[in-house]
């Protein structure tokens, strides 16, 4: 899909003034940013949950903030972080509104919780990579599609060394699975992705990963549209506490 839309907006399958510069940061933030990031985001989910998880991936717009300030210069205005602030406690509040009835061993706990953080730590240096990468206007979809040929070299190799290659083809007969993770490749890494690094392109990365953070808020509808959950007032003052945080970073 990467490669089609490629064609069809610059008439390539691949970028033509890609360079060894891009080559490196695009690389080096899918290998990091997917590879290892959403590995342990994912091992969090199995480990604690997906709303401690979550509630961790909100850590992405704080590490993304420092780190720019740290290697970007970038300057973010105290109204800006104010307003980050008001993100995070909406959707912190919403996150934590909801119940955990799982239980988990001491060791399961703080492992998952160390994979969290990893995981919002490696979105984070992603979204860093990607800025490098998109200097001088450098096409987003062009980026995105060299990030997701590194990580995905990267994961195979990986299970090519694990022996798992004949093992994962296999899976692939489930075809209610394989049909589900096609809509997920589709509104994520192609869809999602390319925006992401839109946003990056055009948007400080602290304000920019402080939206992409917002994923619980949008689930809240869907949950209460497909899953038919029921939806607390803490939860919909939490998503009108987001909504305001997610203004006021535009408005002041």
């Amino acid at each position: 899909l990467l490669l089609l839309a490629h064609v069809i907006i610059y008439g390539t399958v691949i970028p033509a003034n890609v360079t060894h510069y891009h080559l490196f940061w695009f690389g080096l933030s899918g290998i990091i940013g997917f590879s290892i990031g959403d590995a342990l985001l994912f091992r969090a989910f199995v480990l604690i949950g997906p709303r401690l998880s979550m509630l961790l991936m909100s850590l992405v717009p704080i590490f993304g903030t420092i780190i720019a300030w740290l290697f970007l210069h970038e300057i973010i205005a105290f109204t800006d972080i104010m307003a980050i602030i008001v993100v995070l406690a909406g959707i912190i509040w919403v996150i934590l509104s909801r119940r955990n009835n799982e239980q988990h061993t001491q060791g399961h706990y703080m492992t998952g919780i160390i994979c969290g953080i990893g995981g919002a730590l490696g979105q984070a240096i992603g979204l860093i990579l990607s800025k490098k990468g998109l200097e001088n206007n450098f096409s987003a979809l062009s980026g995105n599609i060299i990030r997701i040929f590194f990580a995905t070299s990267v994961l195979w190799i990986f299970t090519l060394y694990q022996g798992k290659i004949a093992l994962t083809f296999r899976k692939l007969g489930d075809i209610k699975a394989t049909i589900t993770m096609c809509g997920g490749a589709l509104f994520g890494p192609f869809i999602g992705v390319w925006l992401s690094l839109v946003a990056v392109q055009y948007a400080y990365v602290g304000i920019a990963s402080t939206l992409m953070a917002l994923p619980p808020i949008f689930l809240i509808p869907l949950s209460w549209w497909i899953f038919k959950e029921k939806i607390s007032l803490v939860t919909i003052l939490g998503t009108i506490i987001a909504v305001i945080g997610v203004a006021l970073i535009f408005l002041i």
